[in-house]
């Protein structure tokens, strides 16, 4: 998914200190406007925290009636640095890219495109028939600095690896995850120890997740009372942990089932440079980006001849023209310090 903000923040991004307990980090909506006329909940990032591991993009939707709509529509656009990672609680999401993909994203699938040096690709709800409401994350996680360069790839993952325990189904769509002395793993590729996973849980239930000591954890609430390490973490919101646990306990109310997405890594200890789609690490690095993506759109708004064999590719298929990127900032913005 684009950001589709016209005045983007340039954001120097970095972990910041663990906190002691469980640090709640509220929601902003953001609205993306464009004929897609979609509004999100973004978690990070934001000014007290940037990065949970190597996930350094949170965006919550939905659920949204795309029956008397054309649901998603988001146009071509590119991508540097980093993973898109498209996880879906309902509903469905047809995606084309550069490197020729063509595939439907549908609950309990994974749709994981790899910008590496760039990038760019289309989402779109399918015409015709298809379910009536669109609800679901949209994650991206930083590239280590070896891995900048790499060719971009895209993967779909139509079957994902499920553990049933204590009241709680755990489907992890990246890394690994244990409940009830089972660890499961993803066959998605990651670049950096990072997890993902959706977990739903029963009325009343009350689990351990064993996890990595070495990761730090958030814990993104889609429905439901829930509460992590003891402390509420109200709908849309992220509940943050640091490192040191060996298990998160993460509690349903009994007055209902709840749903949670829980994303998690080692601290990655990069400086990145967030800004739009692209992710780098400098000032320059989202510039040149930004002048090379520039310099593959014509005048009328669609591709230059021959975009097809220049940084970011071009996107077939996808009816109308490709994003043009928003005005840098005027000014080179200093690095965040930590919190």
């Amino acid at each position: 998914m684009s950001n589709l903000e016209t005045r983007p923040d340039e954001r120097t991004c970095e972990a910041g200190p663990d906190a002691g307990g469980v640090q709640v980090l509220a929601h902003r909506d953001v609205p993306l406007g464009g004929p897609r006329s979609m509004d999100v909940r973004r978690t990070i990032p934001q000014r007290v925290r940037s990065l949970v591991g190597a996930w350094c993009f949170c965006d919550h939707y939905g659920p949204d009636d795309v029956s008397r709509s054309a649901g998603m529509q988001v146009p071509p656009h590119p991508h540097t640095g980093l993973q898109t990672v498209s996880w879906l609680f309902e509903g469905e999401i047809l995606h084309r890219d550069s490197t020729g993909s063509l595939e439907t994203v549908r609950p309990g699938e994974l749709n994981l495109m790899t910008a590496g040096r760039g990038i760019s690709h289309s989402e779109e709800s399918p015409s015709g028939r298809r379910a009536p409401r669109l609800h679901g994350v949209q994650l991206w996680t930083a590239l280590p600095a070896a891995h900048l360069d790499d060719a971009p790839s895209f993967e779909h993952r139509g079957s994902l690896p499920t553990v049933l325990a204590l009241g709680a189904r755990v489907q992890v769509f990246l890394g690994s995850l244990g409940l009830g002395g089972r660890v499961v793993t993803s066959p998605a590729t990651a670049y950096s120890p990072l997890v993902g996973a959706q977990i739903d849980l029963d009325p009343g239930s009350d689990v351990l997740l064993d996890v990595d000591p070495g990761f730090e954890h958030g814990l993104l609430v889609d429905a439901g009372e829930v509460r992590l390490e003891g402390e509420v973490v109200p709908p849309s919101s992220l509940g943050y942990v640091g490192t040191g646990r060996t298990a998160l306990r993460v509690q349903a109310s009994n007055d209902g089932p709840a749903r949670v997405v829980l994303i998690g890594g080692e601290p990655f200890e990069e400086e990145i440079v967030m800004w739009w789609n692209f992710v780098g690490r400098t000032h320059d690095d989202v510039a040149r980006a930004r002048a090379d993506w520039t310099a593959q759109l014509a005048a009328d708004g669609g591709y230059v001849p021959g975009a097809d064999a220049l940084r970011f590719g071009e996107v077939l298929g996808y009816g109308g023209p490709p994003l043009p990127a928003p005005r840098l900032p005027d000014v080179r913005l200093r690095p965040r310090r930590r919190v």
